[in-house]
């Protein structure tokens, strides 16, 4: 067996490190979101009530844009294994535009929820609605820093970027698509 053989069935896209963050990521957004769930079977109302301040449109529309942005990340990583630099660089840019008119709508909800009063302390559900989304936006500012060093490092002459980093930052990125798909519809669907 060779080692290129060897290495793609045993290190996934990213190495494992990598892949044991986001699975670390995961098991606590999972765990936050099962004990938001927990606490909402105690107060029904509430949770219900509060859910109706939420902007949904707002939240559907960041939904599409991350899963679009997602695509556009798959279509980089697959420009960039063809040595397309420029389609690279252009599906990258749209990859980082769909993140930041994300944190653009997002800023926009929070806006609109300070102005109400709906802190953190206003209740529980904001309190894992604040907890929960604050925490996600964190990591799509990361993913961004992220992304934005690959693009860089694309952009350089003799293009710095090696197919690891990119599959890396690619992983990152879907991570925050996958963590917003499950935040989404239980935030703001479900109660």
């Amino acid at each position: 067996m060779n080692n290129s053989t060897t290495k793609s069935l045993y290190y996934p896209p990213g190495g494992i490190l990598l892949w044991i963050i986001i699975f670390l990521e995961l098991f606590t957004f999972g765990a936050a979101l099962i004990a938001m769930v927990i606490y909402s079977k105690d107060e029904p109302q509430l949770f219900s009530e509060s859910r109706s301040h939420l902007n949904v449109t707002f939240g559907a529309i960041n939904t599409v844009l991350l899963l679009t942005s997602g695509f556009f990340m798959a279509k980089s990583v697959e420009k960039f294994k063809q040595g397309a630099i420029e389609k690279t660089s252009f599906y990258l840019k749209l990859t980082m535009l769909g993140g930041l008119l994300f944190l653009v709508i997002k800023s926009i909800e929070y806006f609109d929820k300070i102005e109400a009063g709906l802190s953190v302390s206003f209740n529980m559900f904001f309190t894992f609605y604040w907890m929960l989304t604050l925490f996600h936006v964190i990591h799509v500012l990361v993913g961004l820093v992220i992304l934005g060093s690959v693009f860089i490092g694309i952009r350089k002459q003799n293009c710095t970027t090696t197919i690891e980093d990119f599959e890396s930052s690619a992983a990152f990125w879907h991570m925050c698509d996958l963590i917003w798909l499950l935040l989404f519809p239980i935030i703001y669907l479900i109660f």
